[in-house]
């Protein structure tokens, strides 16, 4: 709890409503901190008010302010431009910071009389470099694509020494190299497909497919059939080579292409750069402190871009910004040209927007020693239910009953999309509320829920389900909610409804189903959620059975009743250790005298 906040309450109240920038302090007088406002009064208040619901990241931010001073503005816009370049000069801690410590990386054209196409970090030797590129995987790519396309040497040999010694190797005869071993090929026809090469890199395969078009029907006007052939398979190699790639809108040049993934209280934002309509480079953006996507992404946008010399005409977003014509604006002063930004929903651009959001979810996996599949299934679901938050802890619940002598529940957690059995639960309800599938339900949540709320029982009963998932529909979802409503506990409920061959069909909650594609990486959540919270629960229900039996059983004995019954059971777990005890350990457990144990030990051998 910060000390000064009766302070910072009392100086806040006479605040200006007006649009501009606040600046949080410490105590050293450090900037720690730099937002803006629409209204400067209401979005300063917000961090002082009593029982504030902030974010971690807020929350530690909050309890180091000491002071802050503000600067009013004429409009909101102004206030955008000024937070962009005040954070810029101060770097404070608890902003966005984009350091720009990653290594850079070129294509590199060798200077020798046939030169060669490679990939390097610095500019230590002679030779042409094309780039910078941030991502070493698209530099490859590229190199190895421009290879491939333009059937240029990939050996070691050197040339024009290697010329006429040899056979041309396995490359040359499965027409992955022109076979400049032979000599056949001169060093200034060479010159040329190298120029044509980078001229591939910088302008992408439509001009370069134009172009070569025009040499091709030109070289066949002059009867030079074997070039117009070379350049008829090279014009097919760039146009197989565009089929593996994400090729844009022919509208749309050049595009920047954000995607954010979310998982454990850690964010990934992904960055494919899009030019002359081909996929150029990538780079990727840890942080550690948890934003909402749209605040990320409007910070990021802010201080990335006032980094950057050029800006492309359009930006490909996953959501809506709240301040979209702000930022749309200042990035059309920065750009000097119209900048559009893009909430593609289909077609080839969400189909760009959805491989940003993959590199996205393998980044963060890969960090986090996870599966892309599970980061991805958990933000799949959290946007099909609308959460606030990704589910991280999931529980789901399941009745399972043989009549009315044994009923039994099951409750499952999956953490961050694996099972979790841990804190795996099982219920006995016994007869105390009958076949009721959705009275048993309710008692089953009220019991988790109340030692939740107690905060007494282990990791499992201590912790807040980010979802609770019921084996059932609308009914069951009705039936639990109140519980949830008198413990005053605001917890996302849902249940799994089947089809008629008992198979995962839907998501029911407010009154609605909710329909999930059956190839979505969370629809195969859900249903391995499903078919794990039935077998336990069918499990433990077989096995409670078995020993419900057993206690029925002894019960023929006089002077044992049901609760010695079951107290025999706890002690000794096994049918198979009941029969093996003695009829003295079987008196002094059940707390009977010997007669009545001899009686028990005989029954004991005849089950």
């Amino acid at each position: 709890m910060n000390p000064r906040l009766p302070y910072l309450r009392e100086k806040t109240a006479k605040l200006t409503t007006s649009p501009g920038v606040y600046l949080m302090k410490n105590q050293a007088d450090e900037i720690i901190y730099v937002g803006k406002a629409k209204n400067l009064k209401n979005r300063v208040t917000s961090y002082f008010r009593v029982s504030a619901d902030h974010t971690p990241k807020v929350a530690s931010m909050v309890s180091s302010v000491y002071d802050y001073d503000f600067i009013v503005t004429d409009s909101e816009y102004e206030a955008l431009v000024l937070e962009c370049s005040l954070i810029k000069q101060h770097q404070p801690k608890y902003n966005i910071l984009l350091k720009d410590d990653k290594g850079y990386h070129y294509i590199y054209i060798s200077e020798e009389p046939f030169p060669r196409f490679s990939t390097e970090q610095k500019k230590e030797k002679k030779g042409i470099y094309l780039g910078p590129y941030m991502s070493r995987f698209v530099a490859r790519e590229t190199v190895k694509e421009v290879n491939q396309v333009f059937r240029l040497p990939t050996c070691q040999k050197q040339f024009p020494a290697a010329f006429h010694r040899g056979r041309p190797c396995l490359n040359y005869h499965i027409k992955q190299c022109m076979g400049l071993c032979r000599g056949n090929i001169s060093q200034k026809a060479y010159q040329d497909i190298i120029q044509q090469a980078i001229s591939y890199i910088k302008n992408g395969s439509t001009e370069s497919i134009k172009r070569m078009q025009q040499e091709m029907e030109a070289a066949a006007e002059q009867l030079d059939f074997e070039r117009a052939a070379i350049l008829r398979d090279r014009i097919s190699a760039i146009s197989k080579a565009g089929e593996t790639q994400k090729i844009l809108d022919s509208d749309i040049k050049e595009a920047d292409v954000l995607a954010v993934s979310e998982s454990d209280g850690k964010q990934c934002l992904s960055l494919l750069l899009y030019r002359n309509r081909r996929l150029f480079d990538k780079q990727t953006y840890f942080f550690q402190q948890m934003e909402s996507v749209s605040d990320l992404l409007e910070s990021f946008m802010g201080q990335y871009y006032d980094q950057r010399q050029k800006i492309p005409s359009c930006i490909l977003l996953p959501i809506s910004l709240e301040n979209q014509e702000l930022m749309q604006k200042m990035l059309e002063a920065r750009a000097e040209h119209r900048v559009k930004l893009l909430l593609p929903q289909r077609g080839t651009a969400a189909h760009i927007l959805q491989l940003s959001k993959n590199n996205a979810n393998e980044a963060l996996a890969l960090q986090m020693g996870r599966t892309a599949k599970e980061v991805q299934a958990l933000e799949e679901l959290k946007q099909a239910l609308g959460l606030s938050v990704t589910p991280e802890w999931i529980e789901a619940y399941d009745i399972s009953n043989l009549a009315a002598s044994t009923i039994v529940a099951g409750m499952v957690v999956f953490q961050n999309g694996k099972p979790y059995r841990k804190a795996y639960k099982r219920f006995s309800l016994e007869q105390q509320c009958g076949q009721d599938d959705y009275a048993c339900m309710q008692q089953v949540l009220r019991r988790r829920l109340t030692h939740f709320v107690e905060q007494d029982g282990d990791e499992g009963f201590c912790k807040k389900p980010d979802l609770i998932l019921l084996d059932g529909g609308q009914g069951h979802v009705h039936a639990v909610q109140p519980e949830l409503v008198s413990l005053q506990l605001d917890i996302p409920l849902y249940g799994m409804v089947k089809d008629n061959k008992h198979r995962t069909r839907a998501i029911a909650g407010n009154g609605c189903e909710i329909a999930l594609s059956r190839t979505s990486a969370a629809f195969h959540l859900l249903t391995q959620i499903q078919d794990e919270v039935h077998r336990y629960a069918i499990t433990y229900m077989r096995s409670h059975h078995k020993k419900t039996s057993y206690a029925l059983e002894m019960t023929q004995v006089k002077g044992i009743g049901v609760k010695k019954a079951q107290k025999l059971l706890v002690y000794f777990k096994t049918k198979e250790n009941l029969k093996a005890a003695s009829p003295e350990e079987l008196a002094k457990v059940a707390g009977v005298s010997h007669a009545v144990s001899m009686e028990l030990y005989a029954l004991l051998q005849d089950m």
